[in-house]
């Protein structure tokens, strides 16, 4: 006997009903913003959180107004007017030298000497040479004078007049040449004595005494000698200080002050009479060189110093220390500290930085900046007064 059998299926009334469901969802977002209004009531700016939140510690400077010099600060080079490498202009074989390596040698001075003696035999012999033709010059005159008159009366021919002119000019010319000769060789003597062409210092002796010098041989200087009365101090400024720079040239104020790091030394000024005549572009910069006397031999050519440069003034600017203003995504700003000590934010722009004061725009002289624990501060809030570093306390002053 076939039986079939049915499945059983569970009762669907019997099923529970979902969580989820509509009203039960939007009590739940109401409830999440509730409670989110509240916590930003509480702990958001100007809650209860905030309300007793101490003020920052902080200090301060008080922004002044004063004049401010625009100054601008390079490195410079110093320059030798003059470098020459001392050579020799005759051959021969190198005797003595009359100084010291690194003595100051006025222009003029005997440095070496070259054997003279067959300088001298050449002397001589071309004054010989010069006697002698000087003596036949004269005799060719007086015949010259004898044919003339002879001529004169019939007695030769003009031929024969012709031809004592010839001799007597041409004797003349030797006698000429003869004194050219003596002269170079009382110069090539002359020569034997090789001295400074410029006052000076010396370097290092390049040929020692004893070897045999060849003329002008530039490659192989007997010594060098570097000028240092006076000096230059070449610098370079952007071009966009070109406009001040020809103002201050033209009104006669253009002058550099050098600073060459020696301790006890106030810097030294010196005028700026060469500015150059293009800017370069590489650097964008413009060249100027200053001379500076240096009685003293402070400054060393190939040394390098810093080099100050006036340009203008910036009359009654409002100075804050360096400190005072920060960097931000909007520009640079600083916090002003108002009566009620609160704390506020000004955008300001720099008219002038010497790397510690700066000239600026947006504060008042008188103001109170904060110079130091910006980060602890938020625009509108309180702060007070801290001890500055070194246990100074806050005091109205240029900075601290």
């Amino acid at each position: 006997m076939n039986m079939r059998y049915s499945p059983i299926l569970p009762d669907q009334s019997a099923r529970p009903k979902p969580f989820y469901t509509r009203p039960r969802v939007i009590l739940g977002v109401a409830i999440l913003v509730i409670a989110t209004v509240g916590a930003y009531a509480v702990f958001g700016p100007g809650g209860k959180k905030d309300r007793g939140r101490p003020p920052a510690m902080v200090v301060t400077a008080t922004a002044a107004a004063k004049d401010v010099t625009v100054v601008e600060h390079t490195v410079g080079t110093v320059m030798a007017n003059a470098t020459v490498s001392v050579t020799a202009q005759v051959t021969g074989q190198l005797l003595k030298a009359h100084f010291q390596e690194g003595q100051i040698v006025n222009k003029g001075d005997l440095l070496f000497e070259i054997d003279p003696r067959s300088f001298r035999a050449a002397l001589e012999q071309a004054q010989a040479t010069h006697a002698k033709d000087k003596a036949q010059a004269e005799n060719a005159v007086a015949t010259k004078k004898r044919y003339d008159a002879l001529f004169a009366a019939n007695a030769i021919s003009s031929q024969q007049r012709d031809t004592s002119d010839a001799a007597a000019k041409s004797a003349l010319a030797t006698v000429d040449a003869d004194r050219a000769a003596v002269d170079a060789a009382k110069l090539n003597l002359d020569y034997t004595q090789i001295r400074s062409p410029v006052n000076g210092k010396t370097g290092a002796i390049l040929i020692q005494p004893g070897n045999l010098i060849t003329a002008n041989t530039t490659a192989n200087p007997l010594v060098v000698i570097t000028q240092i009365e006076p000096v230059k101090v070449s610098f370079a400024l952007p071009q966009s200080d070109l406009p001040a720079i020809q103002a201050r040239d033209k009104a006669g104020k253009l002058f550099a002050m050098i600073d060459n790091h020696k301790p006890g030394t106030p810097k030294l000024s010196a005028r700026v009479n060469f500015v150059g005549n293009q800017v370069s572009s590489t650097t964008g910069t413009i060249e100027l060189r200053a001379d500076y006397d240096n009685k003293d031999h402070q400054l060393v050519p190939g040394a390098q110093v810093d080099v100050d440069v006036a340009l203008g003034n910036i009359p009654k600017a409002t100075v804050v220390p360096r400190e005072a203003v920060n960097d931000g995504p909007n520009g640079r700003y600083a916090f002003v500290v108002g009566a009620d000590m609160t704390a506020q934010m000004r955008p300001v722009t720099v008219l002038f930085d010497d790397g510690t004061n700066m000239a600026v725009k947006g504060v008042k002289p008188g103001e109170k900046v904060i110079t130091d624990g910006q980060l602890r501060v938020l625009p509108g809030a309180k702060v007070a007064f801290a001890k500055a570093r070194g246990g100074k306390s806050n005091k109205p002053a240029h900075a601290q």
